[in-house]
């Protein structure tokens, strides 16, 4: 599996905003399906937002409204802006990319766990009260 450089994350209190960045991988045909995933200490990972090449997006239930996934225009960077941020919102936040479209259910790119070929190496989310 490749490595993506992950940036940002950090500490903030209910309510507050943070922004993740990722570098893509250079060879953009390497990152045709990208997406964040998230962890939380006990828990499964899990899929939180993701981006298809023709910048459909997708979120998942408990975060949609408050995040944004994005990627610039050159397609070098993938960002993850966090708003409203709320306790259940910290967790060890991961981009991943693949080299494959993402998977398409009823128009949008799936939230799923597919074999992602390259992933960033975490970056931490706190959220205190």
């Amino acid at each position: 599996q490749g490595q993506l450089m992950q940036s940002g994350g950090g500490s903030v209190r209910v309510g507050g905003s943070l922004k993740l960045s990722c570098a893509a991988p250079r060879n953009p045909s390497r990152s045709l399906c990208m997406a964040w995933f998230r962890q939380a200490s006990g828990n499964e990972r899990e899929a939180v937002a993701v981006i298809d090449n023709d910048g459909s997006t997708n979120y998942a239930e408990s975060v949609k409204d408050r995040f944004t996934i994005s990627k610039d225009n050159a397609k070098t960077t993938l960002y993850l802006e966090l708003n409203g941020l709320k306790p259940e919102d910290a967790a060890v936040y991961y981009c991943a990319a693949d080299r494959d479209r993402c998977t398409v259910i009823n128009g949008y790119p799936a939230l799923v766990d597919k074999d992602y070929t390259s992933w960033g190496q975490g970056t931490q989310v706190t959220v205190s009260a």
